[in-house]
């Protein structure tokens, strides 16, 4: 909407500039003449300048060229397919925006839009039809204009002020020290980094922002925390995504063992739609490959509450959906899963948590290798007692299944995962939602990444 603003209000001007200059020529009617030859009405200094001499030596023009350019740069580099192959290009031409408002500031300095000064004493009902008059008799003397008083910076002061207040503080969290306690370097080329920070306190599903100034000074990017509130220190887990995920990574590789990581700075953490994982009657996760983050902070703080002897919690039961294209990715947090697994069987709620794992990459062989061993208690994979299912999951049945356990429940359905599984989703949650509001109904939660 701002880039079609942006259009309007340019190419009106265009049409303006060149009806002031027609006028300076006198190609309309004696009252235009006048006006822009008798007048200071008329920003266009002679009949000779064009259009393109007004854009890059005036103040309005000047400007309007440089934010047009800001916005234009600003728009095209933050579509997705930018942001997902060029982060780095998004992140610095999006600092455009510095230069955009300046120059929108001080972009009515000019003052080229002008209107008659109050208490002027010509006539306009009286004078208009007569402007060759003008001057010449009493009730008729030149009329005389102004510009109006930039006010640009009233709209734009105090979310500048707010912003400015956010920097200082993001600022301060950047000089906050951050200790590591632990750097595994996981299958799949995904980094663990356990961190502490003094101070710190997070809810399940919350990311940080992390800056890493031996790989940039200036980038900081997002990742969702895959530690529970219950614990002492905060993680995340990074995936080879780009060039600082893997700039990260290659440094933390090449430390000698024992060796303290370069310098981190933590600015968080930010609240997301998975926080809401507790306030549901029944929750639904959904994650996709490194989307499984936010679920696995959820799924820790589920241990860690049933570790308690009287568990506090709303939430009844949980259905949990992983899906991957490789098997290694299934060893990030399998851990967790046994532990809940063991931790309901021995309260006696093995039906709190049900959990599907998906692989979505598998070839003949895989198949192969796992039908002689189906009969055996546990996954030959990931080594728990729910089987590994070798497809998509067929989301229909999914959801008809978990209506017909929860025929009175509100679902919370969380995904972590991209945009295309997104719309099935929410879909399926329209779908399968009851008319009868006293009956099942599913809302739908999701992060893109």
């Amino acid at each position: 909407m701002i880039g079609l603003m942006t259009a309007v209000h340019t190419i009106a001007h265009l049409f303006n500039m060149e009806w002031y200059n027609n006028s300076r020529q006198g190609l309309y009617d004696d009252l235009s003449t006048i006006l822009s030859n008798e007048t200071n009405l008329n920003p266009v200094p002679s009949a000779s300048t064009t259009p393109t001499i007004v854009a890059f030596t005036t103040i309005a023009g000047l400007t309007g060229v440089i934010i047009t350019l800001a916005l234009i740069l600003i728009i095209t580099s933050s579509m997705e397919v930018i942001r997902r192959n060029y982060y780095e290009l998004f992140w610095y031409t999006h600092h455009l925006f510095i230069i955009f408002f300046i120059g929108l500031v001080i972009h009515g300095v000019g003052r080229i839009v002008r209107g008659q000064v109050p208490d002027d004493p010509h006539n306009v009902s009286h004078c208009k039809d007569q402007p060759l008059a003008w001057g010449k008799i009493a009730e008729c003397p030149i009329p005389h204009f102004k510009g109006g008083f930039p006010k640009t910076w009233m709209w734009v002061i105090a979310p500048m002020i707010l912003y400015l207040f956010e920097r200082i503080l993001r600022f301060i969290r950047y000089l906050q020290p951050v200790r590591y306690r632990k750097i595994v370097m996981r299958p799949s080329k995904v980094l663990e980094l356990q961190l502490v920070k003094d101070g710190f306190r997070m809810e399940v599903g919350q990311y940080v922002f992390l800056n890493c100034p031996t790989i940039s000074q200036l980038e900081w990017h997002p990742f969702t925390m895959t530690s529970a509130p219950e614990e002492d220190f905060f993680s995340v887990h990074i995936r080879s995504v780009g060039d600082w995920t893997q700039g990260l990574i290659d440094v933390l590789e090449q430390l000698p063992e024992g060796a303290e990581g370069p310098k981190i700075a933590v600015d968080g953490p930010f609240g997301t739609a998975s926080e809401d994982v507790f306030d549901y009657d029944v929750s639904m996760l959904i994650g996709c490959g490194i989307g499984v983050t936010p679920f696995a902070s959820i799924l820790k703080s589920v241990w860690y509450k049933f570790k308690e002897s009287t568990p506090k919690l709303r939430t009844r039961k949980i259905y949990f959906y992983w899906l991957c294209r490789e098997t290694h990715a299934f060893e990030w947090f399998i851990d967790i899963l046994q532990a809940l697994e063991t931790e309901m069987e021995e309260r006696g709620m093995a039906n709190f948590l049900t959990y599907k794992l998906y692989l979505t990459g598998f070839d003949q062989s895989h198949i192969d290798y796992e039908n002689p061993r189906f009969d055996q208690d546990t996954d030959i994979i990931t080594g728990l007692k729910q089987k590994t299912h070798y497809c998509r999951p067929m989301w229909d049945r999914e959801f008809q299944q978990i209506r017909k356990e929860n025929p009175t429940s509100v679902v919370g359905t969380f995904l972590c995962g991209p945009e295309g599984i997104a719309k099935t989703l929410e879909k399926k949650c329209m779908k399968f939602s009851d008319v009868d509001p006293q009956k099942t109904q599913f809302y739908f939660n999701k992060e893109n990444f």
